[in-house]
């Protein structure tokens, strides 16, 4: 086809319709995108991503193309879903009203600089930079900004060590906790910065953070754990959060303040709202939605102080890269002799105990846990159980059943359809799922929930 006789809009429209298209396939692997298409060379570019009568389906409309982004009624999409595709329109379309005006691509240069992922998740937190096609010139998106030079310093080391560093972008005119106005003589927060020896060493993003000013000027450095605390006035957090990083999600509760960090497993880590919006790991973004998620954990589980101690070690788990295998027994009596062996409960006495002269087992070993229930364990022994090899199993009241159980599972597995599964504990979880729902925290950091099947990762 010419295309040298066509508008120059419809042109490029095509272009970044196709780039539309492969950001939603990408970042909604769950949904199927179906497409109607009725070219209009007349169409003004403007995009539209709308709900509709249906929870499990958005519409879109751009450039006479109309689509619509399906998932399962059972789980439709959840508000931050929605505003995440909005956010990657958002930025879609400012760069192609951009490219159309020579003058705009000047003043806006920023819309072109680094990955566009970054541009979506910055554009998700705060659209205000990439506005209408009248906006001002000179705001930057401070989110992709921060993005990109943890990228780089992701690459980095100092003295034979990854980097990790963090910074703390302020939501509000003035700095909550310091008697300043918000505004700084100092540099703006840019990758020039990098080039000093020093600059990774002020802030570890752990302990930590740079502060920077909503004109993007560094104002300070702080300790995220007071700043946090001051700023948020001890408020407590409504979803867990990774208790390394529970100060830059606390931090982030009132204000609109974004905290974005680069730890030590090269994982960069944005944190908004009160928990971790999004994480860049193997080298793709992920839209957590831990509200929404955990609320569903939750509901499986029935038991409020349950879900929440089990998310919680999860969480801690898959920032120290341990894997782990959690599942809860809806009916225990019926059940719990088909997923594990009587040598591996905790509800049955061992048969008889080692003499002295005899060597004593794991069971006995771990029997010494057999009445406890997880909710009156310590986190941190809860965690030392879950790295065992196999399963932690618990009821519903939280009584432990089992621990570093391997359980039983058939050789066909519902949902797997018939394929191999990933590996031993995935398997394992798949067929415990059958049970009860399932939390597997894998080594690489993935979380997934099971409940008869694969419900959601993390």
């Amino acid at each position: 086809m010419d295309t040298s006789r066509l508008p120059p809009a419809l042109v490029v429209g095509a272009h970044y319709d196709t780039f539309l298209q492969r950001a939603l396939r990408r970042f909604f692997e769950r949904a199927t995108l179906e497409s109607e298409s009725v070219p209009s060379p007349s169409s003004d570019g403007r995009l539209a991503i709308e709900p509709t009568a249906d929870p499990g389906a958005l519409a879109i409309r751009w450039f006479g193309n109309r689509y619509v982004l399906r998932v399962p009624r059972q789980r439709p999409f959840t508000e931050n879903e929605v505003l995440f595709a909005r956010a990657i329109g958002t930025v879609l379309s400012a760069r192609f009203h951009a490219i159309l005006r020579p003058q705009a691509i000047i003043e806006r240069s920023g819309l072109f600089r680094g990955a566009i992922e970054d541009r979506y998740v910055g554009a998700f937190l705060d659209p205000t930079p990439y506005g209408t096609r009248d906006a001002p010139p000179i705001v930057l998106d401070r989110v992709a900004e921060a993005i990109e030079i943890l990228r780089v310093a992701a690459l980095s080391t100092y003295e034979n060590h990854p980097i990790s560093t963090g910074v703390l972008l302020l939501g509000t005119d003035t700095d909550p906790v310091a008697d300043n106005d918000g505004s700084s003589v100092g540099p703006h927060y840019t990758g020039a910065l990098t080039a000093i020896k020093s600059f990774f060493r002020l802030a570890d993003g752990v302990r930590t953070v740079f502060l920077v000013g909503r004109d993007s000027r560094l104002l300070d450095i702080v300790d995220v754990e007071r700043w946090a605390r001051q700023a948020s006035g001890g408020q407590a957090l409504g979803v867990p959060c990774a208790a390394a990083y529970a100060a830059h999600a606390r931090a982030t509760l009132l204000g609109g303040h974004v905290a974005v960090v680069l730890s030590p497993q090269r994982e960069i880590k944005v944190f908004a709202r009160g928990e971790q919006a999004f994480a860049f790991r193997n080298a793709d973004w992920h839209l957590l939605d831990l509200t929404a998620k955990y609320q569903m954990w939750e509901t499986a589980v029935g038991t409020r102080l349950l879900a929440r101690r089990l998310f919680q070690v999860a969480l801690d788990l898959s920032d120290a890269r341990q894997g782990a295998l959690f599942v809860v027994l809806r009916r225990p009596l019926e059940t719990l002799s088909e997923l594990v062996t009587d040598e591996d409960r905790l509800d049955m006495e061992p048969v008889g105990l080692p003499e002295e002269a005899e060597a004593p087992s794991r069971r006995h070993l771990l029997h010494v846990l057999a009445g406890r229930t997880i909710t009156d364990l310590d986190e941190s022994v809860l965690a030392a159980l879950a790295t065992l090899d196999g399963a932690i199993v618990c009821d519903p009241n939280g009584q432990l059943l089992a621990a570093g159980a391997i359980l039983r599972h058939p050789l066909a597995i519902p949902g797997s359809g018939g394929r191999a599964a990933e590996g031993a504990r995935t398997t394992a979880a798949m067929a415990a799922s059958r049970f009860g729902p399932v939390l597997k925290v894998s080594e690489d950091g993935l979380i997934t929930c099971f409940d008869v099947g694969r419900v959601w990762d993390i």
